[in-house]
Parts: structure tokens; sequence; C-alpha cells
């Protein structure tokens, strides 16, 4: 525990002196942040627009966090594709491989690491939602399964990154690859929605409701609603832990060979 913890550490440190980390911070803040008055001067502008949803909540809450998700889909290629691709490009990955430090501890210790920065841009989104609550009733509940779904997504997509990453030795290929999955995944969810069962062999195929039980975006869009399932965070959490685990088994073959 103690070397995982001292490996987050250094992970997190080593992305708050990176200038790509704080610009990712940055950029971040600032669309969300452009979204989030759009939709305030939309419901002063137009105050019937609430009438389609449940509330500022929904409208203002739900829409962000939505937005927020495809925000990471280019932020978290960015922020992983050096985590194991550089070490391994600059030679710095055998001597890590021949620490004594578990394998397990070295992928989880980066992935906590990971997983700080992304957290404290996960609160820097909340704040601007619950700013609201000075003026009006918030659905706290509504916003706490939310922002919670929005951390199991950025946990999700950080496990994908961090295994892609300790595929390749270039970190833009690392990048580009881990996008790639993540834009799988996205068209994944659209294929639950297509009502689509195709008959082979006179057999019905439920191929929407098969991709809808195994999209991360749908149980993500679950947790937007409000619906918080165990199903749901145990789907989270095999998915994050399986991308993890192949992680380790790939650098375990480093070390083996």
């Amino acid at each position: 525990m103690s070397a995982m913890l001292a490996i987050a550490r250094h992970e997190m440190a080593r992305l708050f002196v990176s200038p790509l980390a704080w610009t990712l911070l940055a950029v971040t803040q600032l669309l969300t942040g452009v979204l989030f008055a759009m939709s305030i001067t939309n419901i002063s502008l137009n105050p019937r627009s609430l009438g389609a949803y449940d509330g500022v909540s929904e409208m203002v809450g739900g829409g962000l966090l939505r937005f927020a998700t495809v925000v990471l889909l280019l932020v978290v290629p960015l922020l992983t594709m050096r985590v194991f691709a550089e070490e391994r490009k600059s030679g710095s990955l055998e001597l890590l491989l021949a620490a004594p430090v578990s394998l397990s501890a070295l992928v989880m210790g980066k992935f906590a690491g990971l997983m700080g920065y992304l957290t404290l841009m996960l609160v820097l989104i909340a704040l601007m939602p619950l700013s609201l609550r000075l003026a009006t009733p918030l659905d706290l509940g509504l916003l706490a399964s939310g922002l919670i779904g929005l951390w199991l997504v950025m946990a999700a997509f950080t496990a994908i990154g961090v295994f892609v990453s300790s595929l390749t030795r270039e970190p833009t290929l690392a990048a580009v690859a881990t996008l790639g999955a993540l834009l799988l995944l996205w068209l994944f969810y659209a294929v639950s929605t297509m009502d689509w069962q195709p008959v082979i062999f006179g057999e019905t195929l439920p191929l929407a409701a098969a991709a809808r039980a195994l999209s991360l975006i749908g149980h993500h869009d679950a947790l937007l609603r409000g619906v918080f399932s165990s199903a749901d965070l145990l789907y989270f959490v095999i998915f994050t832990l399986c991308f993890l685990a192949l992680t380790v088994v790939r650098l375990d073959m480093d070390r083996s060979a």
C-alpha cells in the first residue's frame, strides 16, 4: 500500500509540473463553463424551456455532466498517453519493472495518480451547478448520482488509456488508439438505441438489448437520470478492474522477457 501511494503521489506531482495537465484543466473548465453560462442564459431568456425537463438540476446539471463526458473523450487520451508509453520510450520502464514493487502496486499507483487529477477536475465542474443552490432549489440526489456516474466514467476511460499506453512506446500512438477505443464504446451505445433484431438461422438475436447491457455510456446515462443501481456500479467496477488487470498482465510479459 505504501508503495502504491508513493507512486500515486509521484504521478500526480509529475502531472502538475506538466504544461499539458494545466492546459487540459483550463480548456476543460473553459468549455464546461461556456456551456454552463449558455444554459443559465437560455433559462433566463426562455423560462418555458424548463418544461421539457424535471427542473434546473436536470436541465443544467444533467446537460453539463453529459457534455463533460464528451470532453473526457479528448482529455483522457492526452492524459494517459504518457503513463507507460513514455517510460518505455525513454528506457525507464525497465528500471520500474526491476524495482522491488509489485506490478499491481505500480499499475494501481499510476491509476490513482491520474484519478487524483481527474477528481480535481470533477470537483471544479461540480461547483458550477452546485452554485445555483444559492438562488434556486436543487435536486441534490440527481446531481450526486450524476457526479458519481461521471467519476466512474473517468475511472473506466482512464483504465482503458493506461492499458493502451502499456502496449506501445509512442505516446502519440497511445493517444490515438485510446481515442479510437473510446469512440468505439460510444458507437456501441448507439447500437443499443436501435431497434435492431436480426434473424439468423431462424433465431432472433436481441443485439440492441445485449449492447444496452454491455454499453458503458448506457450505464452512465442511467446514473445521469438519477437511477442509482448497484448493477451499474458493479459494471463500472468490473470494467475498470478488467483493464487494469490486463495492464498488469502486459507488464508482466515485459518483466518476464
